[in-house]
């Protein structure tokens, strides 16, 4: 065990585990913060992005040794003051989930992609959300939501 100092939705936490124990499993089980998801536990699926210094990250095959020092953003993170994101109010108004379980690492994708591209195309938008997996089939959903929330004047929250 080591103690790690992480810093995660704007404030320093310390944490004893593993060095290579996966920040998912941190997140979850150590600080409480369930907003990230399993899903496949190979980085294959999207249900357990976050951002590690702005970059949308497969935390379950993050190691937490690989975490410290870097700004983590989870799913929690994104709201401010109890007001949503753009991105996830957003996701709310296009109904741009069904089971829900996709929709914090879809969420948080979609934030890194506004924020480094704040009106893509939809083939731009298609690219930056390969890789995250909705099993109920919402893309059409999902598209729409990333594509209201790039049209408003404001992305919210700590993203």
């Amino acid at each position: 065990m080591s103690e790690f100092q992480l810093d995660i939705n704007g404030k320093l936490v310390k944490v004893e585990a593993p060095a290579e124990e996966p920040l998912l499993s941190v997140l979850r089980n150590r600080l409480d913060l369930t907003g990230s998801k399993y899903g496949c536990g190979e980085g294959q699926c999207g249900a357990c992005t976050v951002l590690l210094d702005g970059r949308p990250t497969r935390s379950c095959l993050t190691p937490i040794s690989a975490a410290a020092g870097a700004r983590i953003v989870t799913i929690e993170g994104l709201a401010v003051g109890g007001k949503l994101s753009a991105v996830q109010q957003a996701f709310l108004e296009e109904g741009a989930l069904q089971c829900g379980y996709c929709t914090s690492g879809m969420i948080v994708a979609a934030t890194a992609l506004l924020r480094n591209n704040p009106r893509p195309s939809n083939d731009q938008i298609a690219e930056a959300m390969n890789g995250n997996i909705c099993r109920c089939g919402t893309y059409l959903r999902i598209l729409e939501a990333i594509k209201r929330a790039s049209h408003r004047s404001v992305l919210g929250g700590s993203q």
